[in-house]
């Protein structure tokens, strides 16, 4: 069984948690870590766009500000998320690794194996839903706002007909990097409080889509799982899910000394988060 690296490194502002991401694929891709999965949170809650989306035309900057939220671009595609009362995850490996296909949906779906048996774990019935089947895929379509849950891939992660997780992937040096939100709870009037809209009519419509598509693990459990208790539950699920071992580790000197300088020269700089 091979064993893999997993991290959890807590609650971090926006521009540190990116900076790992890109620095562990960056270690990875080397050869200096093995495969990893890591487990974070946010301080302060904050909004991260997609790579691609304009953040001048899709967000509120103002009311951003006012609220206090934090806010980073990925350097993934997808759309909006809002951070705040969730795990987030990341996996980091290799696109040659053996248990890797070449597609980036066939993949999706190989690492959304360790979600699925994450949620099984907590005791709920998830399952992966095929949306190749055009009529299955307009189940999880909407209307197309800037927010992510609006927006299902090939594979969909879903409890009780509902998507749960919120996942992107981007590949560069070789190497997949997916990260994703796993909702303890969620604020969708927060979330749509800082999304642009043509009209507050349109910004209702989208949002009440949106909800009847979104789930958080307290919606459907009546009840708010710890961050601790998540991160247990998905490190097994994760390790069931892969057929993995997974060692508990910290970020390398390498790692964090790339990070610290991600966060100067990108992650932290309005260069890069309001470069579109």
């Amino acid at each position: 069984m091979e064993t893999w690296r997993v991290l959890n490194t807590g609650f971090s502002d926006p521009a540190w948690n990116m900076a790992v991401d890109e620095a562990i694929l960056n270690a990875h891709s080397r050869g200096l870590v093995p495969p990893t999965i890591r487990f974070f949170g946010w301080d302060p809650p904050t909004l991260s766009i997609g790579y691609f989306q304009r953040s001048a035309k899709e967000v509120n900057l103002e009311a951003l500000q006012a609220k206090g939220l934090g806010f980073v671009r990925r350097p993934t595609g997808g759309r909006a998320v809002l951070h705040d009362q969730e795990l987030t995850y990341s996996v980091i490996v290799t696109e040659s690794h053996p248990m890797m296909p070449s597609s980036v949906n066939e993949s999706y779906r190989v690492l959304s194996m360790g979600l699925l048996e994450g949620f099984r774990e907590l005791g709920f019935a998830a399952e992966m839903v095929s949306l190749a089947d055009e009529e299955e895929k307009k189940k999880f379509e909407s209307m197309g706002s800037a927010a992510c849950f609006d927006s299902p891939s090939w594979y969909e992660l879903v409890v009780e007909g509902r998507k749960v997780v919120g996942s992107a992937q981007v590949r560069q040096q070789h190497t997949i990097l997916q990260h994703g939100s796993i909702l303890l709870d969620l604020d969708v009037e927060l979330l749509f409080s800082v999304l642009t809209f043509s009209s507050e009519r349109i910004r209702e419509r989208m949002m009440e889509t949106f909800k009847e598509r979104a789930v958080s693990i307290k919606d459907f459990s009546g009840e708010v799982i710890s961050y601790d208790r998540a991160v247990e539950a998905f490190t097994v699920g994760f390790a069931r899910g892969l057929g993995i071992k997974l060692e508990a580790a910290g970020l390398t000197p390498y790692e964090q000394e790339l990070a610290e300088q991600l966060v100067q020269e990108k992650y932290g700089t309005d260069s890069w988060n309001f470069k579109k």
